[in-house]
């Protein structure tokens, strides 16, 4: 009933408030139409059991002027996450999720270089989110209930369905046939503040094995651990330990990852923050427009013709021609054109950084829905 009442009050004094200001004679408190100070209003509703709720709508604005005003992207990525976002000595940042970090900037600003990349670990990432110190994430972020709920964040289109194994030596009685219960007693390293961390202790509980977990902030740091010795195994999703395999396994040694089933499920795609539709159309179309690029046959080298003779409809739309949907959202008609001609459509950027390291799209999960796989978009119409 105190709960019914505290809504019921603040409703009124939100009534009283937009009251007072339609009241207001000053021409200086008049909308100019720029859409400033509209960012929230709210509106009164009540439930199914008679209490009254006021929920914030969000108005005009978006972080999509920002980012236009600004003339720069802020994408938050691992920066050590092998084949999706590595930091290099020079300073550049390379990877899956880099490339589609530099998409977007193509499709936003022109031009796929303006994106400033933070480097954040898993435990640094939503704070940074949260404070509007990146725009985005393409971080190797699984989406999960309470991410979308509790960390009120909302996620894009799944860039790649992973899943969560185990890697050990062969020296230490592993081998591509063990399975959970070959954990007992086994030091087992993970990063910190990960769906990882919760994944493994669940499962090992469940199957009654013991192990002793030690996490750390970073997984570069778990994987110093493990090339140390101090850990038997390390566990993080699948693709991370292919691509650490690739690059750290020394030679001599045999490292195998298994379950062959993996422990979880670990859709992978942007992250941003909630109840700003406006921008989540834009990173989620970015995504579905390369993704319709590959389908279609669009890649970095033909774009251009395809758009000036384009062999559908839905391509036409898709590069900016008749009955194109981009500035409808705020964009250049010519946005995912960009985006595919600076960049590529989703298989290139998945052939250029994913297969190298042993990840293949064939039989997996991130083959194209036309050949068993998930990778699928909604129609650009």
């Amino acid at each position: 009933m105190r709960k019914t009442r505290w809504w019921q009050l603040l409703a009124a004094l939100l009534a009283l408030t937009v009251l007072a200001a339609a009241c207001g004679d000053s021409d200086d408190d008049a909308d100019d139409g720029t859409g400033e100070g509209e960012e929230e209003a709210a509106t009164e509703t009540t439930t199914a059991d008679g209490e009254s709720e006021v929920t914030l709508v969000q108005g005009e604005g978006s972080l999509l002027d920002a980012v236009i005003e600004r003339g720069t992207l802020r994408c938050g990525v691992s920066g050590a996450a092998v084949a999706f976002s590595e930091t290099q000595a020079d300073g550049s940042v390379t990877g899956f999720d880099a490339d589609f970090c530099r998409a977007l900037a193509a499709a936003l600003l022109g031009d796929a270089n303006a994106v400033e990349f933070s480097a954040l670990t898993a435990a640094e990432r939503f704070t940074a989110l949260s404070a509007g110190d990146v725009d985005v994430l393409f971080r190797n972020t699984t989406w999960t209930q309470s991410r979308d709920t509790d960390l009120a964040l909302d996620f894009g289109p799944t860039t790649y369905y992973d899943g969560q194994q185990v890697m050990g030596r062969a020296s230490d009685g592993f081998s591509a046939d063990s399975t959970i219960a070959d954990l007992e007693g086994a030091v087992v390293c993970t990063n910190a503040g990960t769906t990882t961390e919760l994944n493994i202790s669940e499962r090992t509980a469940a199957e009654g094995v013991t192990i002793t977990l030690n996490t750390f902030e970073d997984f570069e740091i778990v994987m110093e651990q493990f090339l140390a010795g101090s850990c038997d195994v390390v566990t993080t999703d699948g693709s991370g330990l292919v691509g650490n395999k690739a690059s750290l396994q020394p030679e001599g040694e045999e490292w195998f990852i298994f379950p062959s089933q993996p422990i979880s499920k670990e859709p992978l795609g942007p992250a941003y923050v909630q109840n700003d539709s406006i921008w989540a159309d834009v990173v989620n179309w970015l995504v579905y427009a390369l993704i319709i690029a590959d389908e279609k046959g669009v890649t970095s080298a033909n774009a251009a013709d395809m758009a000036a003779t384009p062999p559908d409809d839905e391509v036409a739309r898709l590069l900016g021609g008749e009955g194109e949907l981009q500035t409808v959202m705020g964009l250049p008609a010519d946005a995912w054109l960009q985006a595919i001609s600076q960049v590529g459509n989703y298989d290139e950027i998945y052939e250029a950084n994913l297969v190298p390291v042993g990840l293949t799209r064939e039989g997996s999960f991130n083959a194209p829905f036309t050949e068993g796989g998930l990778i699928y978009a909604n129609p650009a119409r």
